[in-house]
């Protein structure tokens, strides 16, 4: 009967030993043979605070996983249960299971590098990053005027508008519209720097008169040689009390804006609009990027009152009135006319 015993027990040894054996060559066999042999890119989103179990339902739907069960020892032999990052992978069916995993380990999230143009709103800003469809652009407007928010990235304003910067950023869809937002203005804490605030204090502006006056230069002209010119005219006008008369601040407050500044425009009331107002608006009509920033600090040493466009992307700049009527029949009623 031992001998029975001993003989069964050795069997069931054998057994085991043979099962894994074949199990650990099925898995090594598994973790390195391609997915198929059809190239096929695969994008998964993988929400925030999913369990490994959901990962692999994911990627199995997607046609990532062919054996659920060799997977998941393969994830146990990489220690790989609870080290992923939440967040958007590129896959391709031509890699093989261990690679899927050691990309997952890596966190190697799909980034979009998206340019912010200068002297866009916020309201733009939330359009582009809509086509990469990184943000909610309903929360980001939202957010944009949220004052608790607004307290915590240094913002002394009832929107984040002017403190967005433009720049290149690399952001991916695990990033919540608020981290995004945050990277923004934290990008504009570092480009504007406290040589270039005490610089405006003692023109006699505060941070946000200041960021307002560049978003109306950037506004007015994307040529960075003229826009110290442009400063000026500013600057000039703000001194002898003469009102602003820019374009771009009538129609700011406008819903969905588009084409030609009219002369309607440049009398409606609006508290943005520099024909009705004296002085500076309420805030910034855009986010200016820093050739717009360093020419406010720095306009040019001239003594300008009026530009006029002369449709090829720079300006005709006049000292008098007289002079700029002249140019205003030059550049616009003739062109008008033609």
């Amino acid at each position: 009967m031992k001998k029975l015993l001993s003989k069964n027990k050795y069997y069931v040894i054998l057994l085991l030993t043979v099962g894994v054996i074949t199990y650990f060559a099925l898995l090594i066999n598994y973790s390195v043979s391609p997915i198929d042999s059809k190239n096929t890119p695969v994008t998964v989103d993988i929400p925030s605070g999913s369990s490994f179990l959901k990962l692999t339902e994911i990627l199995n739907d997607s046609g990532i996983i062919k054996n659920r069960i060799l997977f998941y020892g393969l994830a146990i032999t990489r220690q790989a249960l609870s080290s992923i990052r939440a967040g958007e992978y590129e896959f391709n069916t031509s890699m093989t299971p261990s690679a899927v995993i050691s990309k997952l380990l890596r966190g190697e999230i799909k980034t979009y590098r998206v340019t912010i143009p200068e002297d866009l709103s916020v309201k733009e800003i939330a359009a582009r990053l809509m086509e990469y469809k990184l943000i909610d652009e309903e929360s980001f407007l939202e957010l944009a005027e949220d004052e608790e928010f607004l307290e915590s990235v240094r913002v002394k304003a009832v929107s984040v508008e002017g403190y967005l910067f433009p720049e290149t950023y690399n952001f991916d869809r695990s990033m919540s519209t608020r981290q995004i937002m945050r990277i923004m203005v934290n990008q504009f804490w570092k480009r504007v720097t406290p040589a270039m605030l005490d610089r405006a204090h003692k023109l006699g502006f505060s941070t946000h008169e200041y960021i307002t006056l560049a978003s109306i230069i950037g506004k007015e002209s994307g040529n960075s040689g003229e826009k110290p010119l442009i400063s000026a005219v500013f600057h000039n006008r703000l001194k002898r009390n003469m009102r602003l008369q820019s374009d771009p601040t009538a129609v700011y407050d406008l819903e969905d804006f588009a084409g030609t500044v009219r002369r309607s425009h440049l009398k409606r009331n609006s508290p943005y609009n520099t024909y009705a107002i004296n002085g500076l608006p309420p805030g910034p009509i855009a986010n200016p990027g820093l050739d717009s920033l360093k020419a406010t600090l720095y306009p040019a040493d001239a003594n300008y009152l009026y530009f006029v466009s002369r449709h090829d992307g720079s300006h005709f700049f006049s000292a008098s009135l007289e002079k700029h009527n002249k140019a205003v029949f030059r550049y616009r009623v003739r062109i008008n006319s033609n």
